[in-house]
């Protein structure tokens, strides 16, 4: 599952080598499942997706706060991608986060430029938080922050 997801993100060009150092933590699914939730997606007995779930205060937190359940780690073998695995994920994190009491809101970072993930998460419902929007300590890798809040939005009257 490590190697599929720093596959997945060197072959979408988010990364300019197989051993960025980045890559090599998301590799270390063990050390991360003592401390968050992880799920894969499997076709078969292939392993096409997966993504971690992370409460506030886990090591493994860049975002989260204490009402939310940070999505991580998201990725989708580049053969199975525009098959609806991440959309299927994505929704399957909002399902998990109603669920647990106390959280209000399914959160996750993305690439600035990632236009591909960005739209999914806006067609799903999130919302760009710009002043959360935060640079990868020592580089110039700018990561934009999506909500998804869980509470019931309602309708004024007099509008659709």
């Amino acid at each position: 599952m490590g190697e599929l997801t720093a596959e997945s993100y060197f072959a979408a060009g988010h990364f300019d080598s197989p051993d960025n150092e980045y890559l090599d933590f998301v590799r270390k699914v063990a050390e991360r499942a003592a401390q968050t939730e992880i799920y894969v997606v499997r076709r078969e007995e292939e392993i096409i997706g997966s993504m971690t779930l992370i409460r506030a205060g886990s090591d493994y937190a860049d975002i989260a706060r204490a009402d939310e359940l940070e999505i991580r780690m998201l990725s989708v073998d580049p053969a199975a991608q525009r098959r609806g695995v991440g959309r299927s994920m994505v929704q399957a994190a909002i399902e998990r986060a109603r669920l647990i009491p106390g959280i209000n809101a399914v959160s996750l970072t993305t690439g600035s430029s990632w236009d591909s993930a960005r739209g999914l998460y806006e067609s799903l419902g999130f919302v760009h938080y710009p002043e959360r929007d935060w640079f990868v300590p020592n580089t110039d890798i700018e990561l934009v922050v999506y909500a998804y809040s869980l509470q019931p939005r309602w309708i004024q009257p007099g509008s659709r």
